[in-house]
């Protein structure tokens, strides 16, 4: 058996928002499994044991360039340690300027792009300069740089959530809604082919054992957990979705009207999927005051 630390228990609750009992519970019931932990607690408290999946815990921003024809661009994610650097005019410049460096590059990966000449140094001696006028650590984290089939179109919605649309055919306004309804509904892909198989067998493990509960037959099971997974792939997939500003239409039938395709699309959350570090300034001038 696994031992339970008390650090394994407030990691599941700040994963989930239950009770701390509870976490502990299923945490035991996992044997330490924390992906298991938390589809036990999805079972007995549904979705809002899900949180942590899309929780922001690093600021920054994501910066676009796209060429005037739409035929290529990239964009960007720059993490900061505080909003306030995020915000900074300086820093803002930095992102905009690698977002158009990285659109006309080659580079595969982030370290690649650290060596990209910028300003007349490269970019990680840029970068480290800012880091000093500003004071705070600047990091870039990821970009893409599609490959485009139609013509490219982005949204940014508060410096926050970016979003780089592949759309062949359609014009520059369903383009545009398109970018944004991606950036209000948050689809994981563009149709069911790629979601990622586990997490299609986390939604029916957790559709059969919460059936379970409620007492249902053990013929019915199956049927059930295939109901759940399909309302599941509705819900993720932006074909399936219903379009944000029309909800009579899915956004495989808006295309299909405007004879459009989307060929690809990224959208980014600034700091998602990164653990944002708490300073107790409190507990660490009582824990001062004491030595």
């Amino acid at each position: 058996m696994a031992e339970i630390t008390a650090s394994m228990v407030k990691e599941l609750r700040e994963r989930t928002d239950a009770p701390m009992m509870d976490c502990k519970k299923a945490l035991t019931e996992a044997e330490g499994d924390m992906t298991r932990a938390e589809e036990i607690l999805r079972v007995r408290f549904g979705n809002k044991a899900s949180k942590a999946a899309g929780r922001v815990a690093a600021e920054g921003t994501v910066g676009v360039a796209i060429s005037a024809d739409g035929k290529s661009g990239a964009m960007i994610e720059v993490n900061s340690e505080t909003d306030f650097c995020a915000k900074n005019e300086d820093f803002l410049k930095f992102v905009s300027e690698l977002a158009t460096i990285v659109s006309s590059s080659n580079a595969a990966d982030i370290e690649a792009v650290a060596k990209l000449p910028m300003r007349g140094a490269t970019v990680e001696e840029t970068r480290a300069q800012l880091v000093g006028k500003i004071g705070e650590n600047i990091t870039p984290r990821r970009f893409v740089r599609p490959t485009v089939q139609g013509k490219l179109a982005s949204y940014i919605h508060g410096s926050k959530i970016g979003v780089l649309v592949d759309l062949v055919g359609g014009d520059d306004a369903l383009a545009k809604d398109l970018a944004m309804h991606i950036a209000a509904a948050k689809p994981k892909s563009l149709d069911a082919s790629g979601i990622d198989a586990s997490l299609i067998e986390a939604e029916r493990r957790v559709a059969i054992e919460k059936a379970k509960e409620a007492g249902k037959p053990e013929a019915m099971l199956e049927k059930i957990a295939d109901g759940t997974v399909q309302k599941f792939l509705k819900e993720v997939t932006l074909l399936s979705q219903i379009f944000v500003k029309d909800d009579k239409l899915t956004i495989e039938q808006l295309l299909k009207s405007k004879g459009a395709s989307v060929a690809s699309f990224t959208m980014y959350t600034v700091g998602e999927g990164i653990e944002k570090v708490v300073v107790d300034y409190a507990a660490e001038v009582a824990a001062a005051a004491k030595v």
